[in-house]
């Protein structure tokens, strides 16, 4: 059965639908209008309707579904307002995720995961260097190399730069230039602290879809604070995620309620120096991912911060105030009241830079599928608390988590650092034999010691130590990318 969702209230109530919830939605308003309590709102009553949800937080301040709200006159004069008899304030199930394993279950993704056309929007490469890692994934995939973690994508492209006039007959011309610039860039992410990001156990997305013994869906919070200040990485991983869910779940068509939903808060990030390639695929999957049950909700300052192919989709929109100073703000505003249903009672564009906070112009979708004619309403209160909550209250809720042991502990298998590790070393033991079997060892050429010497320099003590592996898997024999790029194990 199709259930209401109270959203506000202005002339009359305001419902979301939830078999509408997949049709996506739009959350926008400058800073300080409101979007964050909306954004509770929404994710609480998709909670208690057994939604799992999954948010960033990017300002520490939605730790706090985890408690109970308290009464101030606000609320109470909003519940009085809408004649909401039964509010009552409740806490809701929350689980804590975190790229840098400082205040939640760590999250990882393999390099192959990730895949050369986002990792080359991550590191910024232009045409010529993507073209360089391309090459590389492929010749990984060539040889049965797996690409779980940074130091195996340094080991192909060293490997790359010292074979490169043996490979360029096959996969074309590998420029030292063009390596070396890769090279550099995978360095600055090691720098950003991606170096433990990438890597195994990697994230199943499945563990973001649980239910609670009591229905409520789990709020999935990703500690976003530290991962906002990287906008490569968060942008990177969001579009990962958007083309994961995609190629992961099985078609299930509408459903009275989507079985999760997405809220992607600054979303304009995701889209900020993005190729065309790249755009329209992410345009392909929001049109598509309706049919997989599943929710997307884009956050942001400016609906014109996300691309009109997208923008286009977003069948529920939430628009806070927005604020004009200048002659491009006043151009945007514009832009903003065209894309809402007209209501002969209402100037939108004079109303958007006019709404006070809390207050907002609504068009959600009805039964039909059709957009409502827009009202200016006063969004209703979370009944969870409003503000931070203590850290030792997070760790207390991450290290009960039983996903927390799944986790927490990175594992390394043997992958290509290991292989091409093994190679050097190999070559080592041979010199080193013919060295003490022979009389007249032959001189090994200048070019062949410069070589190794350059291998061995490269990658390090690493290479000359080396050290022991997990090795729980098969190398797979036979290997695919998906719509992303991200490499799929079709044995273990």
């Amino acid at each position: 059965m199709t259930e209401k969702i109270f959203l506000g209230q202005g002339n009359d109530k305001v419902f979301l639908l939830s078999n509408m919830l997949n049709r996506h939605g739009l959350i926008a308003g400058a800073t300080g209008t409101g979007k964050t309590i909306t954004l509770k709102v929404l994710a609480e009553q998709f909670s208690s309707l057994g939604i799992p949800i999954f948010l960033p937080d990017v300002k520490g301040d939605l730790f706090s579904f985890c408690e109970a709200g308290v009464m101030n006159e606000a609320i109470k004069k909003r519940i009085q307002l809408f004649g909401l008899d039964s509010f009552n304030f409740n806490h809701f199930p929350i689980r804590v995720w975190d790229f840098f394993s400082a205040l939640g279950i760590p999250i990882r993704i393999t390099i192959s995961e990730m895949g050369p056309l986002l990792l080359a929007k991550l590191c910024n490469l232009n045409d010529t260097q993507t073209g360089i890692l391309n090459i590389a994934f492929k010749i990984a995939d060539d040889n049965g190399w797996l690409l779980l973690d940074i130091k195996d994508l340094k080991s192909v492209l060293i490997y790359m730069g010292e074979h490169a006039s043996e490979l360029k007959l096959e996969y074309g011309n590998i420029s030292s230039a063009s390596v070396g610039a890769v090279q550099r860039s995978i360095m600055n992410l090691e720098t950003e602290g991606a170096k433990d990001f990438f890597g195994e156990p990697a994230l199943q997305l499945e563990d973001f879809f649980s239910i609670e013994e009591n229905g409520f869906g789990t709020i999935n919070i990703l500690n976003a604070s530290k991962l906002y200040q990287r906008p490569h990485l968060y942008s990177a991983f969001l579009l990962w995620f958007l083309s994961e869910l995609y190629e992961t779940f099985p078609e299930v068509g509408d459903l009275e309620k989507p079985k999760c939903v997405f809220f992607f808060d600054e979303a304009h990030l995701m889209f900020d120096n993005c190729p065309k390639v790249l755009l329209d695929k992410i345009a392909q999957i929001i049109r598509l991912i309706r049919s997989k049950g599943i929710g997307i909700f884009f956050v942001t300052q400016n609906p014109t911060d996300i691309p009109e192919v997208i923008l286009s989709q977003l069948g529920n929109r939430i628009q806070h105030a927005l604020r004009s100073y200048t002659a491009k703000d006043q151009k945007n505003i514009k832009q903003v009241a065209m894309t809402f249903r007209i209501n002969p009672e209402l100037d939108i564009e004079n109303e958007i830079t006019n709404l006070k906070t809390g207050e907002a112009l609504v068009s959600v979708l009805q039964e039909d599928g059709s957009p409502c004619i827009t009202e200016k309403i006063l969004i209703t209160s979370p009944m969870s608390k409003i503000g931070t909550v203590s850290e030792t209250t997070i760790k207390q809720i991450v290290f009960n988590s039983p996903l927390y042991a799944k986790y927490k502990d990175m594992v390394d298998r043997e992958s290509a650092y290991e292989i091409l590790t093994q190679r050097v070393q190999q070559a080592q033991k041979e010199t080193a034999l013919q060295k003490t079997t022979s009389k007249q060892p032959a001189r090994t050429s200048s070019s062949a010691r410069r070589k190794t010497k350059s291998t061995i320099e490269k990658m390090g003590d690493q290479v000359l130590t080396g050290f022991s592996r997990s090795v729980g898997h098969k190398i797979a024999n036979s290997l695919t990318r998906g719509l992303m790029g991200s490499l799929t194990k079709l044995f273990k």
